[in-house]
């Protein structure tokens, strides 16, 4: 069972005297299932566990501290993916909600276009608070119905939860301006701090009011003070009276009355101003483990959180290689971190006994860089060193332009898989959208790191493929008219003064540079992007260490946690439980009951409803992009074919979804007949397509 964390008196004295408190349960609140009194959750960005250089230890196996924990403790699931299109945003909100983009209305990347009524796209941020409207007056978080998506956090606080976030995607403020507003309202002191004309107060801002939320339980005694209101006006059931603390001025005060969070060494979390408070979106691990624990110590019993990549310098802001002494350095910070990390909760009595550690990585990237030097270099005892690295950049219009003489004016997200939104959002059939996909479809580019030309496009989805890969929202005017899904080595961008002639005609050889400030791209949907790990400790999960026997991808990380802590959201996952993982005492007798039929009606499941499961895999890169690339007689007789695939495919995984979501949190049995016919069902949807 769980509790809320509450101080003890003992504890209490000890705040004022500046020392650590120990966090305590209070059974009578907050009360989970299977002995779990703590949820902690991390998210990397792009943090491997494979090897990007076979000499080269993995960002994992540099971090021996969590890669033991999680080996040797739980379950790390090495075949675990992501959705599509995989950034940072998409990947963390999947991973918060159980659900894909097309759900919460966000399935691009980290913007994404909006075509107003004149057809023009603009590219709002995908990160944004839970509750903010677009210019067009929706939901940014926008269900299939064309609601606000229902909120992350809900389910814990109303059992009583209160819930902490530091700097993972939109459940907390991710600006200074609408969010603010949203929230505090606009002329309200915050919104003047935010608004104030003078740069260093606008800091002060962002450090304040950013990155950083504890949403509260009803009575919760850390929001008696400080707390706004928490609103959700399309929650299902309702959602009143709850509040929240917004921001660390508002957070810090609560968990740490004695004086500024501290990280793990000791310093005091603060922007590069010098400002306490969010020290920005590109988190240490050292700064966010160490917010995290204050928390924790504070008594907000279930906490996320989100650490930076290591293969960057945040500071100089260009790219590491593998096994660059910086990168191999910034490894070793981390791993440093976690240790220090796991001995202060141990010493709070958090530990894999009554605390679930969930850990995973938001995407895998591609490096785009030349060979080592040395060869034979490691990273840990030879460093590496690189001449030729960072990612290929390219004006997509130009290259057309320059190609194939076609002006056809259009805006991107800017990508290594760039969705195009054409100015004035043709049909699908409009001869503008036709020329250009068959144009994207046979691009050709400069490859400077290879040092020679190759196919710019590996995949091509329209809006019947979008659909089919549950990327296409209740509002159309985001949906993109076509998405090239090029070699991971490119990344496209736009001319702001429109298309120019690049040189030679054949390949736009000129218009290909290397930008050395970016070198691991992700977006696109090869495995070594989209195919990243989920680490699970704690109470109810098995110790079978490196575990890559079934499928999984992000969708299933929720379900799996509410499951473990008998909680339950109100609407159907697109994921599932992982039971084939979990002790057989943390599994609900339903499941249990039927396990083996289960474990098969998943993997079918998986197979034709995850963007990266097979049928999505052979749809994108098979009658998809056949049919975007041919000619117009071979589209529509493709379309026709995606769109009854598509029908079918919902049909299918909709009665299986409601099978394992009925026995996983409505414990009921299940018609073993009638799940084997669902699975042979969709297995003969899979041998259709080619």
């Amino acid at each position: 069972m769980r509790g809320i964390v509450c101080l003890a008196v003992g504890a209490l004295v000890a705040v004022g005297l500046g020392a650590r408190p120990t966090a305590a349960a209070d059974k009578k609140s907050c009360k989970f299932d299977n002995g779990i009194e703590h949820i902690v959750y991390i998210q990397f960005d792009n943090v491997h566990f494979r090897r990007d250089n076979p000499n080269v230890p993995s960002d994992l196996e540099q971090m021996p501290n969590l890669l033991n924990f999680l080996e040797d403790q739980g379950t790390l699931f090495t075949n675990h993916h992501t959705p599509l299109i995989s950034h940072t945003s998409v990947d963390i909100v999947t991973s918060l909600t159980g659900v894909y983009g097309d759900k919460f209305g966000v399935p691009i990347g980290n913007s994404f276009g909006l075509f107003d009524d004149k057809g023009l796209a603009s590219f709002p941020s995908s990160f944004t608070y839970w509750t903010d409207l677009l210019a067009d007056g929706k939901y940014e978080m926008l269900d299939q119905h064309g609601k606000n998506a229902p909120a992350p956090w809900v389910p814990f606080t109303r059992r009583g939860c209160d819930v902490g976030a530091f700097s993972i995607a939109n459940i907390e403020l991710e600006n200074i301006t609408s969010d603010i507003d949203n929230v505090f309202g606009v002329g309200s002191p915050e919104d003047m701090e935010a608004d104030s004309p003078d740069q260093n107060v606008q800091a002060k801002a962002v450090a304040d009011f950013e990155g950083i939320i504890i949403h509260c339980a009803k009575g919760s005694r850390l929001c008696g003070k400080q707390g706004k209101p928490d609103l959700l006006p399309d929650e299902p059931g309702g959602y009143n009276g709850f509040s929240a603390l917004y921001g660390n001025a508002n957070v810090q005060p609560q968990i740490s009355p004695g004086g500024p969070v501290k990280d793990l060494d000791g310093h005091v979390i603060a922007d590069s101003h010098g400002y306490p408070g969010f020290p920005g979106f590109d988190p240490t691990a050292s700064q966010t483990l160490g917010y995290l624990a204050t928390m924790l110590e504070a008594g907000v019993p279930v906490v996320y959180g989100y650490i930076e990549d290591a293969h960057d310098d945040h500071v100089a802001g260009k790219a590491y290689g593998p096994g660059d002494a910086g990168y191999v350095a910034q490894l070793a910070s981390f791993n440093k971190a976690f240790g220090k990390f796991f001995d202060r909760l141990a010493k709070d009595g958090i530990t894999k006994k009554n605390t679930l550690f969930v850990v995973t990585s938001d995407e895998n990237d591609h490096f785009a860089g030349g060979p080592p030097s040395p060869a034979d270099c490691d990273g840990v005892h030879i460093a590496c060193t690189y001449s030729k690295i960072g990612e290929i950049d390219a004006n997509i219009d130009s290259v057309i332009f320059t190609e194939f003489g076609d002006a056809t004016p259009f805006r991107i997200h800017f990508d290594d898989a760039p969705t195009f939104y054409i100015n004035g959002n043709p049909s699908q059939t409009d001869p503008k959208t036709r020329n250009l996909e068959r144009e994207a479809g046979a691009l050709i580019g400069f490859d400077v790191i290879q040092g020679g030309t190759n196919q710019i496009a590996q995949a091509l989805a329209d809006q019947a493929e979008q659909a089919l890969l549950h990327m296409v929202t209740a509002d159309p005017n985001r949906t993109p008219n076509f998405i090239l899904f090029a070699n991971p080595d490119y990344f496209f961008l736009t001319s702001r003064t429109g298309p120019m002639t690049c040189t030679p005609m054949f390949d736009a050889a000129s218009c290909f540079k290397e930008n050395p400030g970016f070198a691991w791209n992700h977006g696109d949907f090869q495995q070594e992007i989209t195919k990243t790990w989920l680490g699970m400790v704690g109470p109810g999960v098995q110790k079978l260490g490196e575990f890559g026997e079934i499928f999984s991808d992000h969708t299933d990380i929720r379900p799996t946690i509410l499951s473990l802590v008998g909680l339950k959201d109100d609407y159907v996952h697109d994921g599932r439980v992982l039971f084939e993982a979990l002790d057989d005492e943390a599994v609900p007798g339903s499941l249990r009951a039927h396990q083996d039929v289960l474990s098969d009606l998943a993997a079918a499941y998986k197979a034709v409803n995850a963007p990266l499961g097979d049928l999505g895999l052979r749809t994108l890169t098979g009658i998809s992009t056949t049919a975007v690339s041919g000619d117009d007689a071979t589209y529509a007789l493709l379309e026709a074919q995606i769109n009854a695939i598509t029908k079918r495919r919902n049909d299918i995984a909709g009665q299986m979804i409601e099978m394992l979501e009925d026995a996983a949190f409505d414990h009921r049995s299940i018609d073993e007949a009638a799940a084997s016919r669902l699975i042979e069902d969709a297995y003969d949807l899979l041998s259709s397509v080619p």
